[in-house]
């Protein structure tokens, strides 16, 4: 489980160095233009929608490793084309490679902690996950930051070639753990010739409901963070670049601050009334930064309002981290538990597709309905997970009570009201 976590925080910690640049990389630094960066943003997504569907069948088949390894070759792959490349051709084929691996190192990585996990400690486990994740890219971006020299594109390469690096590294780390000796995997490996795909998971209703709601979570939030929320806090709270840097920031510390301390809380409590926290706290961000645009307050306080924005989302992400990913598990069969694990992975891509087609013009120019809508998305997740709980067994819902002992207690009874009763 360590390296397996390793390995994810290293991963991520590559990404870190080139994700917030990659627009700049393409448009100004390789003179491609706006909408060529555009493309190459949108190849990198559809990349991702194109493989997820395939690689959780294959996960179930193969195993996690040997999809994970061919995963983390085809991302350096992509990311040293990215690197080197100079024409559109060359930059849309490296997304294409780029989105691809990474779009699939994500349920390979969840698979293997299921594998390697008991249900009652993959709370911990996801949330830990969660956690080195956040780190890793906020200090790839902060390193990053410093190498990275808009007037010398060898300065990317250098970016790009670190990445590349960090993801064999990641093969090279996960490749040398055996689960098939892990006492939480016995009886977890798939039959040969047994049968699930889309079919079942569409028959699960828990799953599908689990799916609907991640969409709502991940349009509401993800999909805004750089899109309509930060279009939005530019034009209308009147947001300097720089701040949304702060912003992102003030989401990241929160984050690596606060995840087990809210572990702690969300352990106790039942996870679909901890996503339904989650929307009413969204709810309450969303406000916030109405305010900060809306309001007639100062610039200082448009500013503190729309960083405590982002600093409510982080929290909110917190409380998700060992929610979702550890309940995508338990609900998943034995042997489809990579096609569970992919085809949430495909639902948030989606998310992050759409999210800012619809976020990014509404942010920009119609500021109140723009609010109003993910006030009211975040109102729905908080509806959709009250109804998801229904969908629950008690475990599945709040897996603590799988280890809490028994409250009967043998009564003894006297032999004479024993007879009598006889």
């Amino acid at each position: 489980m360590r390296r397996i976590q390793a390995g994810s925080a290293l991963s991520a910690f590559g990404l870190g160095f080139t994700v917030p640049y990659l627009y700049v990389y393409v448009a100004q630094v390789r003179d491609l233009g706006a909408t060529t960066a555009g493309v190459v943003l949108a190849v990198f997504a559809m990349a991702a929608l194109v493989v997820l569907p395939f690689s959780g069948r294959a996960i179930d088949r193969r195993g996690p490793v040997p999809v994970l390894l061919v995963a983390s070759g085809l991302a350096a792959a992509g990311a040293v084309a990215m690197g080197l490349a100079s024409s559109v051709p060359a930059a849309v084929g490296a997304a294409a490679l780029l989105g691809a691996g990474t779009a699939v190192l994500q349920p390979a990585l969840a698979t293997m902690i299921v594998w390697c996990s008991e249900p009652v400690g993959r709370t911990r486990a996801f949330a830990l996950q969660f956690f080195l994740q956040n780190l890793g890219l906020g200090l790839g971006g902060l390193i990053g930051g410093q190498l990275v020299d808009v007037s010398r594109p060898d300065s990317f390469l250098l970016l790009f070639s670190i990445e590349a690096a960090m993801f064999l590294v990641l093969a090279a780390v996960v490749g040398t753990v055996k689960t098939a000796g892990s006492p939480a995997l016995q009886g977890a490996r798939p039959a040969e010739g047994g049968r699930g795909g889309i079919r079942a998971l569409l028959g699960h209703k828990a799953m599908v409901q689990l799916c609907v709601l991640g969409f709502v979570l991940f349009f509401a939030c993800y999909g805004q963070f750089e899109s309509g929320l930060a279009a939005y806090g530019t034009e209308a709270a009147g947001i300097a670049p720089s701040t949304l840097g702060l912003a992102l920031a003030a989401n990241t510390a929160v984050i690596v601050l606060a995840q087990f301390l809210v572990l702690k809380f969300v352990e106790r409590r039942k996870r679909s009334r901890v996503i339904a926290a989650v929307g009413l706290i969204w709810a309450l961000a969303w406000i916030i930064a109405g305010y900060a645009g809306l309001g007639h307050g100062s610039q200082a306080m448009a500013t503190a309002a729309f960083v405590s924005t982002y600093a409510l989302f982080g929290l909110g992400e917190a409380m998700l981290s060992p929610t979702v990913a550890p309940l995508v598990a338990d609900l998943a069969p034995e042997s489809m538990v990579g096609s569970y694990n992919s085809a949430f992975a495909l639902v948030k891509q989606l998310a992050l597709a759409v999210g800012p087609a619809v976020g990014g013009p509404m942010g920009a120019s119609l500021h109140g309905p723009y609010i109003v809508t993910f006030v009211l998305f975040s109102l729905l997740v908080t509806v959709l997970a009250v109804r998801l709980g229904k969908q629950l067994t008690p475990v599945q819902n709040q897996p603590s009570l799988a280890t809490k002992p028994s409250r009967i207690v043998v009564r003894h009874q006297p032999e004479k009201e024993s007879a009598a009763a006889a």
